[in-house]
């Protein structure tokens, strides 16, 4: 039997940092779709207005996104600004990823919505395996943040592919995409709500949904009324969503209403 001598040498091991993520709220929500729409319309951007093309593009942005995650690994808390600026970086990268397999590699739509749909899956079954959660409110370790985060990748490209397919390849055109995307999140939120089913199976299944929600989104507002949007530009709708997304990281790091305050255990 353990001592209490040996609890108190062995418990500063385990208590490594606050919770590295913020709770669920409808803030979380909203700035989670405009993160997927700048990431569309983002990359798009910085690809043709800005003339880097896809792989300066991948080069330029993947190297900020290292930057970013690299100091959001050190961090020892969920800080707001800088866990958004890397969704945003990684919705980007997200993005770029799809992109190059589709436009550099010629490699269909159908094959990289189901490419990624198996990396998704493989992500959380070594996740579930190595740490038997895959709850959010638990990200306090730099192992579980890991599989967060590639998790995170996975779903953004994983979106982008599915987003684009149906609203390109099968011709529903934009905003029935968005629609059908909304529609299945409303699905799977009336699902939670009626019959209380696992809360980390719809969080995940809502949050790979929303990209593709979010994509169709940025694609309406932005691509021109002939290929069916609303010919806002790239540059209108990034700097539009980039703006409410900085007002809503501002308004979280002044109330702190998303964050956790309670330091957690790793193993509990």
């Amino acid at each position: 039997m353990a001592t209490t001598s040996q609890f108190s040498i062995s418990t500063p091991l385990v208590r490594q940092m606050l919770n590295k993520v913020p709770e669920v709220t409808l803030i979380f929500w909203l700035i989670k779709v405009l993160c997927t729409t700048v990431g569309e319309t983002a990359a798009d951007f910085l690809n043709v207005n800005l003339k880097l093309g896809l792989t300066g593009t991948s080069y330029v942005m993947g190297a900020l996104l290292i930057l970013v995650l690299f100091f959001q690994f050190k961090a020892r808390k969920y800080i707001p600004g800088l866990y958004w600026l890397a969704v945003v970086l990684i919705s980007i990268v997200g993005t770029l990823i799809t992109d190059n397999l589709t436009d550099n590699l010629g490699v269909s739509l159908v094959t990289t919505t189901i490419v990624f749909s198996i990396a998704l899956a493989i992500t959380f079954i070594a996740w579930y395996s190595k740490e038997r959660t895959l709850s959010i409110h638990t990200i306090f370790t730099s192992r579980r943040e890991a599989f967060y985060w590639s998790a995170i990748l996975f779903t953004f490209s994983l979106g982008t592919a599915a987003g684009d397919l149906v609203a390109e390849r099968l011709n529903l055109g934009y905003w029935v995409a968005a629609l059908i995307f909304g529609a299945l999140i409303a699905l799977v939120a009336f699902g939670r709500y009626r019959f209380k089913y696992n809360g980390v199976v719809a969080f995940w299944i809502v949050y790979i949904l929303t990209r593709p929600l979010g994509a169709s989104l940025g694609d309406y507002l932005s691509q021109p009324r002939g290929d069916g949007g609303l010919n806002l530009g790239t540059v209108g709708t990034s700097f539009l969503f980039l703006a409410a997304i900085l007002g809503l990281v501002i308004y979280l790091a002044l109330t702190r209403v998303d964050t956790l305050e309670t330091e957690l255990l790793a193993f509990e």
